[in-house]
């Protein structure tokens, strides 16, 4: 395996069924690569957005009064909605977790096609980050 970046129509991606063989190949595994890339910065977008509509939904003055109660240990008659409150911020925990992992083995399976040292696959990447930050950033600002 070369360790400098080559020109070439042949190449090995992520796993051994992915082997390319001609410029055909190559083209459509650019194009693959490049959708990741987009997929990787619409994902960092939506984690984005998903936390500040979580912490959004959670008032500050409610967020402070689960933590209240949860020192005190109380059993008052608030504690219905104090264990819903509860739920709601783990279901918000938990589903950011999930994009988060999500983003992460999208990224190092990017970051692993960019190691074939392929110059048409890194460029597929770069051109793939480019276009998904044009196109998802803007989104964004709409929070």
């Amino acid at each position: 395996m070369a360790m400098h970046f080559i020109f070439s129509d042949k190449a090995v991606l992520l796993f051994d069924f992915w082997s390319v063989h001609s410029p055909a190949g190559m083209a459509l595994s650019v194009l693959v690569v490049l959708l990741l890339a987009v997929l990787y910065e619409a994902i960092k977008v939506g984690k984005a957005k998903l936390l500040h509509r979580t912490l959004e939904s959670l008032p500050v003055s409610t967020s402070q009064q689960v933590i209240l109660e949860t020192d005190r240990d109380s059993a008052s008659l608030d504690s219905p909605r104090v264990n819903r409150m509860h739920r709601r911020w783990f279901l918000c925990y938990f589903g950011q977790s999930l994009v988060h992992v999500a983003q992460v083995v999208i990224g190092y399976f990017v970051m692993l096609t960019v190691m074939s040292y392929n110059t048409w696959i890194f460029l597929g990447v770069v051109l793939g980050s480019a276009v998904g930050y044009y196109l998802v950033y803007p989104f964004l600002s709409m929070v």
